[in-house]
């Protein structure tokens, strides 16, 4: 029988969660629960592990398809220089980073695939989706461009603007929990890309006699926009899925898989 999880490390563990201290029965009640959660969940990853190939000796992962471990540990390996080995954890996230960044970027190339109004994401909307992430190669020799701080992006509030500051007291005041700059980095991406493709749609409309229908409905979309009630939308949704998830705080994961659209 293998031993249980101890009660340090789940402390530990856990308080990635929370910025309150945990009390020793706390502790304690966490390792049954996680212990619990194992027995539940393995023998369905088992069963559904055999569903998708009988023959198969190893548990796999039958839901998602994750980066190879021990790929990602020898890339990882070559770039260190201070110390001399990559640790299990350091693999496991470095799996979870490089994946939230592969998911930022297909997302971003599927917009502008939208904006094409194609069902495939082909090498151009690749290139728009790095280019708008200012992303470039080391083998590039034109300098990369300056990136433009988060608290210098304004969004047209009436009277006034929408800065970063601000729109982490907006996240405060209707998602009721903290949200992180990479978060707020994203959603100020996300709306900009919502913009451009109303526009185009309004432009398209204008221009070539669409439907009126469709034209109003851009417009209302236009006005949500302007008056914020897009953002408050995108930072409650993002709010609800952090707390599914157990979460304290709205990060870049809960942004990027939210429909800007919907």
């Amino acid at each position: 029988m293998a031993k249980p999880y101890s009660t340090g490390h789940i402390g530990a563990v856990a308080s990635n969660f929370t910025e309150m201290r945990l009390a020793g029965a706390v502790k304690q009640r966490l390792v049954e629960l996680a212990c619990e959660e194992i027995q539940r969940f393995v023998p369905e990853m088992e069963s559904a592990t055999l569903a998708q190939d009988p023959e198969r000796k190893t548990l796999d992962d039958p839901y998602r398809t994750r980066l190879n471990y021990n790929r990602t540990r020898e890339l990882m390996i070559d770039q260190i220089k201070g110390v001399e080995s990559v640790g299990s954890a350091a693999v496991q996230a470095g799996i979870a980073q490089v994946e939230k960044y592969l998911s930022k970027i297909v997302y971003h190339a599927e917009v502008a695939a939208e904006k094409d109004r194609v069902a495939t994401i082909k090498p151009r909307h690749l290139e728009i989706a790095v280019a708008g992430m200012n992303i470039t190669s080391e083998n590039e020799d034109e300098e990369m461009p300056t990136a433009v701080p988060t608290e210098d992006f304004v969004i047209s509030q009436g009277g006034g603007i929408l800065t970063e500051s601000s729109l982490l007291s907006l996240a405060k005041t209707h998602a009721k929990m903290p949200v992180t700059k990479d978060a707020v980095e994203e959603l100020i991406e996300t709306y900009y890309l919502v913009i451009e493709k109303l526009e185009a749609d309004i432009r398209s409309n204008t221009q070539f006699g669409g439907n009126p229908v469709h034209f109003i409905e851009s417009i209302t979309k236009m006005q949500t926009l302007m008056s914020l009630g897009w953002m408050r939308a995108m930072l409650t949704k993002a709010a609800e899925n952090a707390r599914e998830r157990g979460y304290k705080k709205i990060d870049v994961d809960q942004i990027v898989h939210l429909d800007p659209f919907a």
